[in-house]
């Protein structure tokens, strides 16, 4: 017999699926390789200066944000 009040994370699949990147725990790292990649061809795109110093968190917050200005990844 299965209970009903659990929710099945297979029908709900993004509900803790993204994290604020305030919350990672290794938030403080520095950026993976394909983060960098990533981020360096967005910012020649956007015609915004590539920051290689960025942590993981400080990184993905500007993935976004160049994406947004981009219109890529979206």
């Amino acid at each position: 017999m299965s209970d009903d009040t659990t929710p099945n994370p297979k029908s709900e699949p993004f509900s803790n699926a993204e994290k604020d990147t305030d919350d990672w725990t290794t938030g403080d790292e520095p950026m993976t390789g394909a983060q960098a990649s990533y981020l360096k061809t967005l910012s020649e795109e956007a015609g915004e200066p590539f920051e290689e110093t960025l942590n993981k968190a400080d990184a993905s917050k500007r993935i976004d944000a160049l994406q947004e200005k981009t219109g890529r990844g979206k």
